[in-house]
Formats: C-alpha cells, structure tokens, sequence
C-alpha cells in the first residue's frame, strides 16, 4: 500500500475516529492527530509567523479537540471545524504577542526588496518599510503567504512545503513565484522600482 492509499484509507476511516475519540480512544487521538498536525502547523505558523507559537498552537488544538470533540456535529466536515479551531488559536496567538512579533529581517529572507541605498543611517525609513513589508505579506491570498512564509520565515525547502501542504513540488514554485510577483507589484513604489 503506498502513501496515497494509507492516506485516503485514513481520511475514509476519519468518521469512526472521530467516534472513537468522542468515547475517550487514545490511539484514535493520536491517529488523527498525525494525520493533521502537520496542516495546523502550516496554518498557525502563516498566521503568528513563529516556530514556538505555531507549535503552541498545534498542542492548544489537539488539546481543544479532545476536550471539545462532543460540540463537534458529525454533519458537519471535521477537516474545516479543526483548521477553524486551529485558525481562531493562531489568531488570538497573534493579537496576544503581536508587540512581542519580530518582523522578517531582511538580511535572512528577501534581500533583493530591501531598499535600494540604505546604510544604516535611514533607520526610520527602513521600519517603516518592514512594516509595509508585513502588510504586504498578510495581502497575500492564502495558499501563496504559506508557501512564501515557510521559504523564506522558516526556510523549509520546496518539497517539504509540498508535504507540509498536500501539494505538488510544481504547485508550491508555482505560488511562490506568484507571491513573489505580487510583493514586487504591491512595494514597487516604495522601493522605486518598475513594475
């Protein structure tokens, strides 16, 4: 059996897990838990831009559903109810550490959108760019701030984002290079450049 087929059996079996965590099933748990974890790390991790807070919130989601596995309505698709628990965590993980948020540094990431010319002296103008910088980035749609995030804020190679995210390795360049178009597009004016 190859990894698609254990993959879409799992998913298959997803309803009599659900069940069998709903009766306190340990091993249930913990299957599903690594069938999804993986997905909530993406997840958190584009949303609180952090190795250790996107962690945090993949346990506070294992930890939700198995204290809150009985709101869940078995009508209802449990992929989209446990990314939407993992989303609300990661956001209000967000807003909770956002002071405390380190932007990306330039240096490690996108060297080629720094701002032509700075040399140390302009520090104002050069916050003031990683500030438009992230909002930049939260413009992204969805699929390509991912993708971008992890390249270039935890500098995960393309076939691990495919993993990460169930996509193909073309998929993954294919955002990257859109997300990539659209922040030269978006910062084009700040950074003098042509679009």
């Amino acid at each position: 059996m190859d990894r698609t087929d254990h993959k879409t059996g799992a998913d298959e079996q997803l309803p009599r897990l659900v069940e069998k965590i709903r009766e306190g099933d340990r091993e249930a748990f913990m299957t599903v838990a690594g069938l999804y974890q993986q997905r909530i790390f993406v997840l958190a991790f584009s949303i609180v831009r952090n190795r250790e807070d996107a962690l945090d919130v993949v346990q506070e989601t294992f930890l939700r559903l198995f204290r809150k596995i009985h709101t869940f309505r078995p009508d209802c698709n449990f992929q989209n109810w446990l990314l939407q628990v993992a989303r609300n965590l990661a956001i209000d993980a967000y807003r909770k550490n956002r002071g405390k948020t380190k932007g990306l540094e330039a240096d490690r990431s996108v060297e080629d959108l720094n701002p032509a010319g700075e040399d140390g002296q302009d520090v104002q103008r050069a916050a003031d760019m990683r500030r438009e910088f992230i909002r930049c980035v939260d413009r992204l749609a969805n699929r390509q701030k991912m993708v971008f995030v992890m390249k270039h804020y935890d500098e995960c190679p393309y076939h691990e984002i495919s993993e990460a995210m169930n996509i193909s390795v073309g998929t993954v360049k294919s955002l990257h290079h859109k997300a990539v178009r659209n922040l030269r597009k978006w910062l084009a004016p700040q950074l003098g450049m042509q679009t």
